[in-house]
This record gives C-alpha cells, structure tokens and sequence, in this order.
C-alpha cells in the first residue's frame, strides 16, 4: 500500500502509468467533458474552491477530476464503494498530485476512513455517489455543512431519494443538485450504460451463455430497464419482478414476462436486482433457486441481496473464479454470487462506458460551476434537493450530437407561436 500522509493512500503507485493510459483512453471518447475543460480552463471559474468527491474511481472519474482542477478547483477524492475502485487510476492521480484515497478491496472501516481524510482540506463543495460523504458530513462533521461547505451535487438514484428525504425533514444542511434526475444522465447513464456494464460484469465473472437464459431482473426503473433490454438483446428470456404497477404494466409492454419472485425464484437462471431497497432475495428465493443459479446485483447498496439468510443455508464457499463465488448449500445445490453482491458493473467490470459517462459527468460539472457561481454572486441556494435546469440538459444533449455529427431541426418562429397559441383551434 502506498501512502503520503495527507495527500494520497493507494494501492500500488507503480500502477500509474498504465493508469494514465487508460485514463487517456476515456478522455478520446469524452468530448462534451473535454470541451468543458477547454473552455474553461483559461478563465479558471473555481478558483479558490476546494471539491471533495465521493465516486466510483475510474478512467472516467479521473476525466471529471481532472476538468475540475484545469477549471481552478483543488480536488480531493475518495472512492464511493469498496470494490469499485481501479486501482491503476487511484495511482496515476495520485502521481499527477492528486489527492486520492481509495483502493480495491477496502474494508468498511477503510472505506469511511477514506471519506474523512478527503474532508481534512476543508471543502467548500461537495461530490456524491450515495450521499455517504455527505451523511459523513452531517453526522460526523456538522460544522463544516455550518461554515465551510455552500453545497453539493448527487450521482445516483439512492442518494437523491434519501437526500429529499432529509431535506423534507429539515434535516439536509446545505443545498444539493440532484445530478441523477437530469434526462441527459438517468435516461442514458442509467439505462444504457447499466444495461452494458452489468452484462459485462456478469460475463466476465462467467463467461456463460446468456442466450436462452432465464434472467430475472428485479425492478423496471431505469437501471433495470437497461438491463432487461440488452439482456434481451443477447437472447435471454427475460423475467421481471416488480412492486410498481405501472412499471410492471411498461415491462409487460415491453414484451417481458412480469411474476413475483417467489415465483421467478424457481424458474431463473440468473438474477440481477436493481431496486435500491434491500432484501429482494431473501432465505426463502434462495431454498426454491435451482442449482447452478447465478446471483448479483446492480444497484447502488450490497442489501438488495441477504447474502446473511444465504449464509445459514451454506456448508462451504469458495472463489471459483474472479468475482464469482461458489455457495454449496447443506442439500448439495450450488449458488454462485458475483462481486460479493455489490455492483457487478464495476466490481467485475469497469463500470459504465466512457461515451455515456460523458455527459453524467458534463452535468456533474456544471451543476458544480452552477454551485459556485451562485456563491460569488452571494445568492446562496436553500438547503434542498434541487433540479438541473432543462436548458442545462438540452445544451449537453446538443454538445454531445455535435460531436457524435448529428444534426437536428430547429423550431420556426412561426412553430414557436403555434405551439402556445392557445386560439388556434383545429
């Protein structure tokens, strides 16, 4: 383990420059970010500002790291799960100067020291995937939301839900943009880049045929629907559970078969929750799973699946292979679980492709430029969960068809009027 006290604790610094080469890799395919940071390294906006950032540490994390601190912003970094980080990145921005501390494999006491040594520089703006860093913030460091910190942005679907939670129980300390609900992040980051890396994941740690699969997926939101689709895409006979209605009516729309998973426990062949709640395999999905069944999960906590109640139905486990461990039960069958039940995509894989976090990320920037400037203009935001703006999403949707060489139409004056023109009739 390298380390420099107070700056950086990595796995192995001697990992950098294969680290800095994948991070090249992800700046060629991330030219929305790109252009961001040639826009705006010149006029340098975040000056003076201090970023604390609490996210999966990847080659495309690094792009967004790195944009930021060509803006003027100081950064420090921790990762956002265990055993999402990679290890060659953590490396290569730690020998760029970086503060990183993250590494893979980390334990929970580990992960949580992490988080509070990112915050010993005294951030004024802070960077979640979870919001652990900032229930860090509230439990363990109430003063720094009280003076120093004038706001935050959040990644993923859980740490919003439960930061509007907070807000509307007067418990959230400082303004926070929701990043994940901006239509140019969970309507492609969370559909297509979740549908990808998680089949990704799921074939690194197998290698299994997944045509003529029965894969259950548990949960028809965004995530799960990227799932299902491209599940479907391979050949898979996909099943989903739900507790949504009308989630469940789109996917049997869609073409899906729809059950309960009582029912889905018996008939699959793998399964991939991707709900955000907790316990949706239990004891009783893992005695009706046939043997051989394969188990993980892509949402954001390692709850969705009760590993405990499976735990108490085992004789003996082992790592079979990378990120698949094998479960022999007391009766003789065999369950097979990915990544410790924490996110397949990354754990196993390397997370969302590049081109997709492109624009999660834009908006992670400019949700942050949003943050600061509101703070130079000494108009400080109310301690809620805020929206991006849909001219914020519609400008990052026109930069990223721009460079992809797509060109669309544009309304005429003429159209612009017919559309409010309420006298018009038929």
């Amino acid at each position: 383990m390298d380390e420099k006290k107070g700056k950086y604790k990595v796995r192995d610094l001697s990992l950098a420059k294969a680290g800095k080469m994948r991070i090249e890799w992800a700046e060629s395919r991330m030219p929305v970010l790109m252009a961001l940071r040639e826009k705006y390294r010149k006029t340098k906006p975040l000056k003076g500002y201090r970023i604390a950032g609490c996210l999966h540490v990847t080659k495309e994390t690094a792009v967004l790291v790195k944009t930021f601190a060509e803006a003027g912003a100081e950064v420090s970094w921790s990762g956002c799960n265990p055993l999402s980080t990679q290890d060659d990145v953590a490396a290569a921005l730690a020998a760029d100067g970086y503060s990183i501390f993250a590494w893979h494999g980390m334990n929970v006491k580990e992960f949580y020291w992490c988080i509070e040594e990112s915050l010993k520089f005294k951030p004024n703006l802070t960077l979640d995937d979870g919001a652990d860093l900032i229930f860090t913030i509230h439990n363990k460091f109430p003063e720094l939301a009280k003076s120093t910190i004038i706001g935050g942005t959040e990644e993923t679907t859980t740490g919003v839900q439960r930061l509007r939670a907070m807000a509307d129980d007067g418990a959230l300390k400082y303004p926070v943009i929701a990043v994940n609900d901006a239509e140019t992040k969970w309507d492609f980051d969370n559909v297509y880049g979740t549908g990808q890396s998680t089949l990704d994941g799921i074939l690194r740690a197998t290698s299994v045929l997944l045509a003529g699969k029965n894969i259950v997926v548990a949960g028809f939101g965004h995530c799960g629907k990227g799932v299902a689709l491209r599940a479907k895409g391979l050949g898979a006979n996909v099943i989903i559970t739900e507790v949504k209605a009308t989630a469940a009516l789109k996917a049997t729309l869609e073409g899906f078969r729809v059950m309960n998973m009582d029912d889905a426990a018996k008939i699959g062949d793998v399964f991939v929750t991707a709900t955000g709640v907790k316990d949706i395999i239990i004891e009783k999905h893992f005695k009706s799973m046939k043997d051989g069944a394969i188990v993980c999960n892509t949402g954001h906590y390692d709850c969705e699946i009760n590993l405990d109640d499976l735990k108490k139905l085992t004789k003996s486990v082992r790592e079979i292979r990378d990120d698949n461990e094998e479960y022999t039960l007391k009766n003789g069958r065999k369950i097979f679980v990915l990544a410790k039940g924490r996110l397949v995509n990354l754990a196993a894989a390397e997370g969302h492709p590049s081109e997709v976090m492109d624009m999660s990320f834009a908006n992670q920037f400019m949700s942050q430029l949003r943050l600061a400037e509101s703070h130079k203009n000494g108009k400080r935001l109310q301690n809620k969960v805020y929206d991006i703006s849909a001219e914020q999403d519609q400008e990052i949707a026109h930069v990223k068809l721009k460079t992809m060489g797509i060109a669309i139409d544009t309304l005429t004056k003429e159209q612009v009027k017919y559309l409010t023109d309420y006298s018009a009739g038929t």
